[in-house]
C-alpha cells in the first residue's frame, strides 16, 4: 500500500527521493515456512508470524522504471486507492538480499561481493523482476573464481532464475568449465560418478571429451545411473527424458546399438527410437552425414556432432550371404592427418567379423628406401593368441578426378599373435605431396576436405571378405617393431606392423 504520509528523512535516506517520497513497508515472516519460498505466496501470507516491520522512503518511478513488478505494484495498488504505502511480505532471510537490491535500483552498484551473497541478491532480483540487476549479479558471478561447488550450485538455481536470459551467461560459464574440468572422465572418475544430474549433463554436452568412443559414453551413463537412481522406473525416466538427448547413438558402434535395445534401463519404445535414429543416420551418405551435423551445429541437441575420440569412428555394413562380410568405411580429416606429422597415428574403433576384433592405424612415417615421411595404413587384429587367420586384403582411396575408389594394393596374410599388416607408403608418394593444396586424396565434399580409404578381406577361415575402411578400436597396449616404441593406444598386447610391400 502506498499512502501520502510525508516520509522522515533519517529512515531509509539510501533510497530518498525529493521529488516524490512515498513509504514501502517490509514485513518480514519467518524463513523456515516452505511455502514463503515461492514468488505467488510471499505477498498474501496473512497468517504468517511477522517478525517485525520496517518502514523504507523509496521513490515509485526510479523503481517502477527499474522493475515490471514494481511498475504494476504502483500503478495497479497505489494510483487506484490513491494510497501512499505498499506493503510487501519477505521471508526474514531475504531482508539483506532485498536491501542490496533497492540500494542497486538508485545506485546501479552493490557492496555484495561474494558468492553466496551475489546469488541472494540475484535470487531477489528475479522475485522482484529488475533484470538489470541479474545481468549484474551474473557478471560478477562470472569474474569470480570458478570451482566445481560454485558451478553446480549455479546450476541448481530455480528453474525461472536459469531460464533468464539476463542469467543465461553465468549458467554457460558454469557448463563450459564442468566440461572443461571433467573432459577426462575416467582420470576422476569418482568424483565424476558423485556429480548431481546437472552437473553430468553439462559434461556430456561436450564435443570434446577425452574419450575412446562414444560406447564408453554410453556405458558411463549407464553406471552413473544405476547409482544414482537405483529404482526402476525413476531410471528409465531421467534416461529417457534428461540424459539420452546427450549420448550420440548414430557414433556407437552397431555391436553397441544392439545392446541398447536389450536393455531393461531404456523404456522399449524409447530405445527403439534412438537405434533407428542412428541407423538412418549411418546409412547417410557422408556428405549427407555431415550436413545433418551442421544443421545441429547451433543447437542444444548435438546427437549428429561428432565428438574428439580417442579412436575414430567407422562406418560398418555387414553381409551373411553368400559367406560373412562388411564393409567398414571412415575418413579422415585433413587437420587430423596433417597432426599426424611427423610421426603421429591414429585408430579406429574396432570392428568384428566372424567373432574377431580388427582395427586400422593411420600412421605418419619414414619411407624405408627413400628417407621421406610417407602417409603410412595398417590393418591390426586385436587379441593376441594362438588363434591364426589367413586373408586376402585389398587396400583403396577415393580420389579425383572421378571420386572413385581406386584399388592400391592386394595380397594376403595370416595374422597371428596380435600382429597387424599394411603399408608404410600407402600413396608411394612424400608426406609433402599428399598434404599438398593439390592432393588427389582430399575430396571437398562442401564442408572439409577429407581422405577416404577402405579395405577389403577375403578370408579363407571364416569367409570374410570385404572390409572397407579404417577401423578398430585398440584396448590393448602394443609395441611397434618399425619405431621400437610402445604406444599408449593399447594395452596388454604387442602388435608387429609388418611393410608388405617387401613381401
Amino acid at each position: 500500500m502506498l499512502n501520502d504520509i510525508q516520509p522522515d528523512m533519517d529512515d531509509g535516506g539510501g533510497f530518498e527521493n525529493q521529488d516524490e517520497e512515498p513509504v514501502a513497508m517490509v514485513e518480514e515472516i519467518q524463513s523456515g515456512d516452505e511455502d514463503a519460498n515461492s514468488n505467488e505466496s510471499s505477498w498474501s501470507m496473512d497468517c504468517s508470524t511477522v517478525l517485525r516491520v520496517k518502514t523504507l522512503h523509496i521513490s515509485s518511478p526510479i523503481l517502477a522504471a527499474k522493475s515490471p513488478f514494481f511498475y504494476k505494484l504502483f500503478s495497479n495498488g497505489m494510483r487506484e486507492s490513491e494510497q501512499r504505502h505498499v506493503t510487501l511480505r519477505i521471508n526474514a532471510s531475504e531482508e539483506a538480499a532485498l536491501m542490496e537490491l533497492l540500494n542497486f535500483m538508485y545506485s546501479n552498484n552493490l557492496s555484495v561481493t561474494t558468492a553466496p551473497e551475489l546469488l541472494d541478491v540475484l535470487m531477489a532480483a528475479d522475485k522482484f523482476e529488475v533484470a538489470s540487476c541479474m545481468r549484474y549479479c551474473s557478471r560478477l558471478l562470472r569474474n569470480l573464481p570458478m570451482t566445481p561447488e560454485s558451478a553446480l550450485l549455479y546450476l541448481d538455481l530455480p528453474s525461472s532464475v536459469l531460464m533468464a536470459e539476463a542469467v543465461q551467461p553465468l549458467t554457460d560459464a558454469a557448463k563450459q568449465y564442468l566440461a572443461a574440468r571433467y573432459k577426462d572422465i575416467t582420470k576422476y572418475q569418482e568424483e565424476v560418478m558423485a556429480l548431481p544430474l546437472a552437473g553430468i549433463e553439462a559434461i556430456l554436452s561436450s564435443d570434446d571429451l577425452q574419450i575412446a568412443s562414444e560406447d564408453a559414453v554410453y556405458d558411463f551413463v549407464l553406471k552413473w545411473a544405476r547409482a544414482q537412481y537405483p529404482k526402476l522406473e525413476e531410471r528409465r525416466e531421467v534416461l529417457g527424458s534428461r540424459l539420452a538427448r546427450f549420448i550420440r547413438f548414430p557414433y556407437m558402434t552397431c555391436r553397441k546399438l544392439k545392446k541398447v535395445l536389450t536393455s531393461n534401463d531404456f523404456d522399449h519404445e524409447v530405445s527403439s527410437k534412438l537405434v533407428l535414429e542412428a541407423l538412418f543416420f549411418k546409412a547417410e551418405a557422408p556428405h549427407r552425414q555431415r550436413s545433418l551435423a551442421a544443421e545441429e551445429s547451433a543447437s542444444l541437441n548435438r546427437r549428429f556432432i561428432e565428438r574428439a575420440y580417442k579412436y575414430r569412428p567407422v562406418k560398418v555394413v555387414e553381409f551373411e550371404l553368400p559367406r560373412q562380410q562388411c564393409v567398414v568405411y571412415l575418413d579422415l580429416k585433413r587437420e587430423e592427418c596433417a597432426n599426424l606429422f611427423p610421426s603421429g597415428r591414429v585408430y579406429s574403433q574396432a570392428f568384428h567379423l566372424g567373432g574377431q576384433g580388427f582395427f586400422l592405424s593411420a600412421h605418419c612415417n619414414m619411407d624405408q628406401q627413400s628417407s621421406f615421411h610417407c602417409f603410412g595404413l595398417f590393418l591390426g587384429m586385436q587379441e593376441k593368441g594362438s588363434v591364426s587367420f589367413a586373408v586376402d586384403y585389398e587396400f583403396a582411396a577415393r580420389s579425383k578426378p572421378t571420386e572413385e575408389f581406386v584399388s592400391k594394393y592386394k595380397g594376403n596374410y595370416t595374422f597371428t599373435g596380435g600382429k597387424a599388416v599394411g603399408y608404410r607408403n600407402l600413396f608411394a608418394i612424400p608426406w609433402t605431396s599428399f598434404m599438398a593444396e593439390d592432393s588427389l586424396y582430399f575430396i571437398n565434399d562442401g564442408l572439409d576436405r577429407r581422405c577416404n580409404i577402405f579395405v577389403s578381406l577375403d578370408s579363407g577361415i571364416i569367409n570374410m571378405t570385404r572390409l572397407m575402411g579404417l577401423g578398430g578400436e585398440i584396448r590393448k597396449k602394443a609395441k611397434l617393431n618399425e619405431n621400437e616404441g610402445e604406444d599408449d593406444g593399447t594395452a596388454n598386447s604387442y602388435i608387429d606392423f609388418e611393410d608388405v610391400d617387401k613381401l
